[in-house]
């Protein structure tokens, strides 16, 4: 029965990797696998547990509902403003700056597709206007992508903590806070060395800086702010376990996810009084409400079914006990699993989700603790998604640069392969 739940699984990946709606693949894939192990309704248990998550729905709900306000409101356009402005008069450091902008930017607007259109919008005719080549403009805001490890609403922060036992998701940021920054870095200069390599760092004379860019925007400060103001709050109610040392952050009041998004979505309220109306606020707070469910807490939903199947049928423990005679075998799996299906399927979520509930559990037995080889199954399958040339995010960098997806790959997969080699050997 192993090898045929070896089969499906490597028929899931595929269906997944040909673009088929990833949620019915991965309950099916599960279902399936239930009905052979003869424990059918096990699948339809794990489904219906899913969906009542309480350590990952409210987390995840309110966060997508915090950025549809964001978006309706217009503070992130004042954030993305506020960010890139300083690009134009620092052309030394246009491309990694890019990177670095949308890195910073997708923490607090954390849906990747959503990020690369609204920073893209401005970055991309900006460094096509200083003579970057638009391949490469593209590929510095698609490089950045994965700035969303450091929100605690990552629907991966809060699953990962609850692997572990973990109330609290900033602790597992703060687990993997020095892989992913040093990845960031060494996403930003590789991806500058291949342009100055090519020589695609300067001379492009095809655009001019787009009319109506960075320096026609009148940004309003407190409007930026906003959209950090969450995060901001987070960070500071999880000092007391960050840095325990420290008696006096114990004071502070620890804010849960929802508490700290939903003050967020009356602050923007209440700056954007004269265009926002409280009626249309609430709206789209649950509408990004609705579309979590659906786009990505329907994705974990399918993962448990899916997982739930593998552990049936035996696959599971028949790939803990291969791992378990080597502990390079498992570090491989944990980095390049998640990170090759990603970039074949342009979602790091299926493949990350897939491995961090079937495999992370038992990392113990493999020499590892669950948190570090849970963040490195994430951060190397947002990498690999930030390479891929069927992710969304990537379909959105080379429209607004008048390239083919495949461009942008060409260029920064080096930059990717480096920098979850170097996540691999800090968390594992």
């Amino acid at each position: 029965m192993v090898w045929l739940g070896g089969l499906i699984v490597i028929l899931t990946f595929v269906a997944i990797i040909k673009r088929y709606e990833t949620r019915m693949v991965l309950f099916l894939s599960g279902v399936l696998m239930a009905l052979l192990s003869q424990q059918p309704w096990a699948a339809f248990a794990a489904f219906q547990k899913a969906m009542v998550n309480g350590g990952l729905v409210p987390v995840i709900s309110t966060v997508m509902g915090f950025a549809f306000v964001m978006k309706y409101t217009k503070c992130d356009a004042h954030l993305v403003h506020l960010l890139a402005a300083p690009l134009t008069k620092a052309r030394a450091v246009l491309i990694p700056g890019a990177v670095l902008v949308t890195f910073l930017i997708n923490i607090a607007l954390p849906s990747a597709a959503g990020c690369a259109a609204a920073v893209g919008a401005i970055l991309i005719p900006t460094l096509m206007g200083a003579g970057v080549h638009p391949a490469i403009a593209a590929s510095a805001v698609l490089a950045g992508t994965w700035g969303s490890a450091f929100n605690p609403g990552n629907m991966h922060n809060p699953y990962i903590a609850k692997l572990a036992n973990i109330s609290d998701p900033m602790v597992v940021i703060g687990g993997h806070t020095t892989a992913a920054l040093a990845g960031m870095v060494v996403v930003a200069v590789v991806l500058t060395a291949v342009a100055m390599l090519r020589k695609e760092d300067r001379g492009y004379e095809g655009a001019a800086l787009a009319v109506g860019g960075v320096d026609d925007f009148k940004v309003n400060i407190v409007k930026a702010i906003v959209p950090v103001v969450p995060l901001l709050m987070l960070v500071a109610g999880s000092l007391g376990k960050l840095v325990p040392s420290v008696p006096a952050f114990k004071l502070i009041h620890a804010f849960t996810v929802p508490e700290a998004m939903i003050i967020g979505v009356f602050l923007g309220f209440l700056v954007n009084l004269r265009t926002a109306t409280s009626q249309d606020t609430s709206k789209q707070f649950f509408a990004g409400m609705g579309e979590a469910y659906a786009s990505v807490i329907g994705i974990i939903i399918g993962a448990a079914v899916f997982n739930e199947g593998m552990k049936l049928i035996g696959l599971t423990g028949a790939l803990i006990d291969f791992m378990k005679h080597s502990e390079s075998i498992a570090k491989i799996a944990a980095t390049f699993g998640p990170f090759i299906v990603a970039v074949l399927s342009g979602s790091g979520d299926a493949a990350t989700l897939a491995f961090n509930g079937a495999i992370t559990p038992h990392a113990k037995q493999f020499g590892f603790d669950i948190l570090p080889m849970g963040s490195t199954a994430f951060l190397t399958g947002a990498l690999g998604r930030s390479m891929s040339p069927v992710a969304g995010a990537a379909i959105v960098c080379a429209g607004l640069a008048g390239i083919n997806p495949m461009e942008i790959t060409r260029r920064n997969w080096p930059a990717m392969v480096l920098a979850a080699i170097v996540v691999m050997f800090i968390l594992l």
